[in-house]
């Protein structure tokens, strides 16, 4: 059995003389060929069930896009692609005017600069528009970034800030996350 990055092995001992079906158990064995979905273990032995960890996020929340003209950006979205306007907010701690659109159960974030010396408008400066970051939804924010602090993860943001709708959000490096900057987003309750 090969267990990958984010599994873990669980183990049980199982008595001696009982025929295991391999799905009671999760477990699949790659010897090369087939197999017939029971294992018989003659003697006392212990099980092994390798088993994902818990995961840190929930569910894509939105795609952040950086975009220069956010009237034709969502112009784009709504008339060509169909998209409807959810919400339109100006943070100006953020320097950024936002405008989500719903794609299924997620969303796509325009964010136009309110002015040049501001987050986006530098991004916009040095990268043109395009996409920003992606974002995902935690269901405790706090606790989602304590485990990320424990394990080592290189944070932007170690405690949350106001975010969209009366959301909190913090954001994560793009170091850490394979160069994508990612934003953890706990809803508003």
């Amino acid at each position: 059995m090969r267990l990958g990055e984010g599994w873990n092995l669980v183990t049980w001992q199982v008595p001696a003389g009982v025929s295991v079906p391999l799905e009671a158990v999760g477990m699949q064995i790659d010897n090369g060929g087939g197999y017939d979905g029971v294992v018989y273990l003659g003697e006392a032995a212990w099980w092994a069930r390798a088993t994902r960890l818990p995961a840190v996020f929930d569910r894509i929340d939105h795609v952040g896009v950086a975009v220069a003209d956010l009237e034709s950006a969502v112009g784009l979205l709504s008339g060509t692609f169909g998209m409807t306007v959810a919400h339109r907010e100006t943070v100006e701690s953020q320097g950024v005017e936002a405008v989500l659109l719903d794609i299924g159960d997620s969303h796509v974030e325009l964010l136009a600069p309110t002015g040049e010396d501001t987050p986006i408008g530098r991004f916009l400066a040095r990268k043109g528009p395009g996409m920003h970051h992606v974002a995902y939804q935690v269901t405790d924010i706090d606790a989602a970034l304590t485990k990320l602090v424990e394990d080592g993860v290189r944070l932007i943001d170690t405690t949350a800030r106001p975010g969209l709708r009366g959301s909190r959000v913090a954001f994560l490096h793009p170091a850490a996350c394979g160069g994508v900057l990612t934003e953890l987003v706990e809803p508003a309750h």
